[in-house]
């Protein structure tokens, strides 16, 4: 019987500086199965369990892909679908009217009358998969260059989707495993009428917080339901995943379906030095202000918190996730075991003068397009301000200035949308963050003296705030209905200092897409070289596509002791007392007494050695 398990696991591809000598594993590249080459045989080996086609087809249609970035389940034949709490929450807040607050009560319906539409959230489900590999590689193949060839396939990629979604009405993606040793075309329904049915509260759903956030025992119960509707009527299906009455044992095999994220096991050791020491830094430092300065925020005031709590505990999240990254690319036994796997590919190319003629340099292609990204990463970064983490103001000013200049109408809508509900306050604190940025990356920059002189960030923000046409509604409209002419003269701050800093952007924008696509070209030849050696007896990396892993309950040693392979709400509680009562560890008001016939000793959390990363949620 199939089983829907939640579980709260990451693999991750650990890996150093220090090269002490280990070997490599094959299933250092995970076992994250896509259905289409399920290892059915692998299956029986190991748990004597043989899947057939029925079984693997009922189980890829039962499960699906929830809004951007998680994964679900039809739970019943009238389309109840089962999710994460933390994939669901931003959705809950969106359609909490004035006077409730679901993050504090929760929310339930007891009559389908009472589910309540969230517009805007969909799920999908895969239906079909189609190999295109030939096409796209052929595309790949007639290009001269590097740019020519990352344009052709994107192009091929873009007909294909197209053609397909015009013909069948789906959702239809390609897909690029193996580096592009395979490309898959994955179709999707999807469903728009979906509706809440059950979101605990927030405290109950992140018991512990981030401290107990990515780790084992965990006693969170996070998970909520929603319920897909068609025609304003619960959805019909046979697709769906049945309640076990005993739960899952230990020792079983177990096999956890959901689309996770990322993972880049297939990275040159060459590719994941560049991402310990350029990309992941930087993303950190985003995530490091962002947490900071929420953590803080949300405390003021119950309208900070309710606004900005799911930003808070996404940022804390995503923090949690890159630390643990850091921890792993500095990690010395693991990156030899990349090191091991990557030099036994070598020489197998290598020993063949066919192969070695076409592909022996790819490695050193690769490694060099690192590392000339990296003369340019600190200082490209500069100019973009705060990233993905930047004001309203400094976003908006290079909306205007980017279109103004590729001669495009900047709509009153866009700005309205931009400038609805601006919190003033939390944006001067993200100006700030867009200042310090500039100054710690390029403040050495003619555009930067030039614009701010030698002032210091807190300067810059109150020089800007002051004298920027951004920092109103009323001046950005007026700024974006200036004319090209008009904008370059207007004395603006920002418009200035993206004017000043235009030519030399362009300049390492230009390097930066040359540098990734010698990169990105060499990593697909490597796929298809890979992909020959090994086919699909290895997994791809995760790219938010439906997947299948196996694995079992089992205990671990942790300090000093071993893990207990299920948590209880006993357990619940003991830490709730045991810390206190003391927040993140706190229960909300009606769980402090539970009734009798509530049995504490329920699992609802347990851990395995299944595969997953983010997405599987």
């Amino acid at each position: 019987m199939k089983k829907f398990i939640t579980l709260f696991l990451f693999y991750l591809l650990f890996i150093g500086t220090t090269i002490p000598q280990v070997n490599s594993d094959k299933f250092d590249l995970g076992k994250m199965w896509t259905f289409e080459h399920a290892p059915v045989d692998y299956f029986r080996q190991i748990y004597g369990f043989m899947p057939d086609a029925e079984w693997l087809n009922d189980v890829k249609l039962s499960a699906l892909r929830f809004g951007n970035g998680c994964s679900a389940s039809f739970i019943s034949e009238d389309g109840l679908v089962m999710t994460n709490h933390h994939c669901g929450r931003g959705y809950v807040t969106s359609i909490t009217k004035p006077g409730e607050d679901f993050s504090i009560t929760g929310f339930w319906a007891e009559t389908l009358l009472d589910e309540r539409p969230v517009p805007g959230l969909w799920v999908d489900q895969l239906i079909n998969t189609i190999d295109v590999t030939k096409e796209v590689q052929g595309a790949i193949e007639a290009g001269k260059t590097n740019t020519d060839k990352t344009k052709l396939k994107n192009d091929k990629i873009k007909e294909i989707e197209t053609g397909y979604k015009n013909e069948t009405g789906m959702q239809c993606s390609v897909i690029t495993f193996y580096n592009g040793g395979m490309y898959m075309l994955y179709c999707y329904k999807r469903y728009n009428d979906v509706r809440l049915v059950f979101s605990p509260e927030n405290n109950i759903a992140h018991f512990g917080g981030d401290p107990d956030n990515f780790t084992f025992p965990r006693y969170g119960l996070d998970v909520a339901y929603f319920r897909v509707y068609e025609n304003g009527q619960p959805y019909k299906t046979t697709n769906y995943f049945k309640w076990s009455s005993n739960g899952a044992e230990v020792g079983e095999p177990l096999f956890v379906i959901g689309n996770p994220g990322s993972t880049e096991r297939l990275k040159t050791y060459a590719q994941l030095e560049f991402a310990r020491d350029y990309q992941i830094p930087q993303r950190l430092e985003g995530l490091n202000f962002m947490a900071g300065f929420l953590e803080k925020y949300i405390n003021e005031s119950p309208e900070k918190h309710r606004r900005y709590q799911d930003a808070y505990l996404g940022a804390a999240n995503s923090q949690k996730v890159f630390k643990g990254q850091m921890k792993a690319l500095n990690d010395p036994v693991m990156m030899a075991r990349k090191k091991d796997f990557e030099n036994h590919i070598r020489t197998i190319v290598n020993s063949k003068p066919e192969l070695k003629s076409k592909y022996g340099n790819i490695w050193d292609e690769i490694a060099a397009g690192c590392g000339d990204y990296a003369k340019i990463f600190n200082e490209l970064s500069g100019y973009e301000g705060g990233g993905r983490y930047t004001s309203r103001y400094f976003a908006t000013a290079r909306t205007i200035f980017k279109n103004k200049m590729e001669d495009k109408p900047v709509k009153d809508s866009l700005i309205n949308t931009q400038y609805n509900n601006l919190d003033a306050e939390y944006n001067k604190v993200l100006l700030g963050f867009d200042c310090e940025s500039i100054l710690s990356h390029i403040g050495n920059s003619a555009a930067v003296k030039n614009v701010f002189g030698g002032k210091t960030a807190d300067k810059m923000v109150s020089f800007i705030l002051e004298n920027s046409l951004t920092a109103s509604r009323e001046g950005a409209l007026k700024l974006a209905a200036m004319s090209k002419e008009e904008l370059l003269k207007s004395g603006d701050p920002l418009i200035k200092f993206l004017s000043e800093s235009k030519l030399r952007f362009d300049e390492l924008s230009a390097k930066q897409k040359e540098y990734q696509a010698r990169i990105d070209v060499n990593a697909q030849m490597l796929g298809r070289i890979i992909f020959d050696i090994y086919g699909t007896t290895i997994p791809p990396d995760a790219t938010l596509t439906l997947r299948i892993s196996d694995g079992e309950i089992k205990t671990y040693e942790y300090n000093g002791t071993i893990a207990q392979p299920f948590t209880t709400f006993f357990g619940l509680y003991e830490r709730y007392f045991g810390h206190l009562k003391k927040s993140p560890w706190v229960v909300p008001e009606r769980w402090k007494n539970p009734p009798p016939e509530f049995k504490l000793e329920t699992p609802f959390n347990l851990v395995t050695t299944n595969d997953i990363i983010g997405g599987n949620s």
